[in-house]
């Protein structure tokens, strides 16, 4: 028994030298099949892009009225998409029910949105998905003239002071604004027997409000939104601070709170004079269920560089997230929220690192499935490295055939040098072990007929008579059957 310092490198030995025939099987293997593996490649390609196209270079997304914060944010994605390579249009509408409704639409070309969460109803919408919750929406009431003290607004008992003797705009309906007010106004059971409520879309009730045509507005819109920072900077203008916020979460429960800071508006004028609460929906990125993977990849990348950045109400990385989805997620960006992008994205332009991932993603099992289900072909490379030693064999039974018939003594050397070419022959086939056997077969014939012809007398010649003797009988003697 061999020491352990030998037995360790025995053993390492051993497998250094499987490995190595392994390699030199899989190459062997390679310059063998690859005419196949290019047809069964080109075959999978083939259906592969016919079930998986590439993804489009020019993508509708609806953006919401003019002057919100959706056209701003949408701005930044087309901006991004340029980036890419991509060409993103914004199509503006009338607010969340007709993004909702152009989404549903099978026919309608728009395939991206930026919807409020609690807008749409899961029962109520189909062939929707949702990419994430990317800001916050907070709910702001501006009311203009002297400031009015908390108990005046609480809505008690059905009853508010200020409701009742005001005109308070609430978004047009079918906007997003529209729906949130709506639900607050419910929950908090309002009588609206004698309630002024009047319909201002997003551009048009910041000049209502200063005109003095009605005195408060329900908003909701991101604070980026030039709508609310021109309210927010207009001293004229006061904010209701939602002091049952708490309340309002649990009775709508998609809503949050956002806390603001005293003075954190304005330090110069000390806007807001105290801490107040504020509660907020979120900017759902919703998409048409059929949209492209490496199109919702995009639209998350975008999402995280856009509004993955810490702002006044969100800290850095909170976005894009699946706080208060209430439409079904995206398979795309549950992957993304768990993975995030290939790394090879961040080093190739997006179509290239598109193509590459496809790529990838085709290569790999076509490999992995290919090799063994060839390999395991019944008899298939046993009989490919056969039949090239067959050849040889019936090339050198052709030539044995062309001896008996024409044989020349003096072509004596040009007849072995053809033998030295089919032996050459014979050692550059690459076969597998349990072929070894034929092919040092095909060598010894080989070698038998070299033989033959180096003998005294030639075996293939046909040798008379002398005229002087009996003549013998005529014998030709060959080589024996291969």
């Amino acid at each position: 028994m061999g020491s352990f310092k030998e037995n360790v490198k025995e053993t390492f030995l051993g497998l250094s030298e499987s490995a190595q025939e392994k390699r030199i099987d899989f190459i062997q293997f390679l310059q063998e099949t690859w005419p196949l593996l290019i047809f069964l490649l080109m075959v999978l390609m083939g259906i592969w892009w016919y079930a998986d196209p590439p993804p489009p270079r020019h993508v509708l997304m609806a953006s919401g009225s003019s002057g919100g914060s959706y056209e701003v944010l949408g701005k930044k994605y087309v901006e991004y998409f340029a980036k890419k390579g991509v060409v993103l249009e914004l199509m503006p509408t009338n607010g969340a029910q007709e993004n909702l409704a152009r989404l549903s639409d099978r026919n309608d070309p728009v395939q991206a949105a930026f919807v409020q969460a609690g807008v749409a109803h899961p029962k109520s919408v189909s062939g929707i998905q949702s990419l994430g919750a990317v800001d916050y929406e907070p709910i702001w009431f501006f009311y203009r003239g002297p400031e009015v003290k908390g108990s005046d607004l609480r809505v008690l008992h059905g009853n508010a002071k200020f409701f009742a003797n005001h005109k308070i705009s609430i978004g047009v309906e079918g906007s997003g604004t529209h729906t949130q007010a709506m639900r607050i106004v419910k929950a908090t059971g309002i009588d609206r027997a004698n309630l002024q409520f009047l319909n201002f879309s997003g551009d048009q009730v910041v000049n209502a409000l200063k005109s003095g045509e009605i005195d408060g507005a329900i908003i909701v819109d991101a604070i980026e939104s030039k709508n609310i920072q021109a309210l927010l900077a207009d001293p004229s203008f006061h904010l209701l601070t939602f002091r049952r916020a708490e309340a309002f979460t649990k009775v709508i429960p998609y809503l949050q709170i956002l806390d603001v800071p005293e003075g954190s508006f304005n330090l110069v004028r000390d806007f807001p004079s105290e801490n107040i609460k504020l509660v907020a929906t979120t900017t759902n990125l919703l998409i048409d269920d059929r949209m492209h993977p490496a199109i919702q990849f995009l639209f998350l990348q975008a999402a995280t560089e856009i509004n993955g950045r810490e702002s006044f109400f969100a800290k850095r990385g909170e976005f894009p997230s699946f706080k208060d989805s209430l439409l079904p997620e995206s398979p795309v960006a549950v992957h993304y929220e768990q993975n995030r992008y290939p790394l090879i994205a961040n080093y190739l332009p997006f179509w290239l690192a598109e193509l590459a991932n496809r790529l990838i993603f085709i290569l790999l099992p076509f490999l992995l499935i290919s090799y063994p289900m060839l390999r395991s072909l019944p008899g298939y490379r046993t009989r490919l490295m056969r039949n090239k030693i067959n050849r040889l064999y019936s090339e050198l039974k052709a030539f044995e055939y062309e001896l008996l018939a024409n044989f020349d003594i003096s072509q004596r050397e040009e007849y072995l040098k053809k033998l030295d070419l089919l032996e050459y022959q014979a050692l550059t086939i690459q076969v597998s072990r349990r072929l070894a056997s034929e092919c040092y077969s095909l060598r010894t014939s080989i070698d038998y007929v070299r033989n033959c012809l180096n003998r005294g007398v030639q075996p293939y010649q046909i040798v008379q008579a002398d005229p002087g003797m009996q003549a013998p009988t005529e014998q030709v003697t060959q080589a024996p059957p291969l």
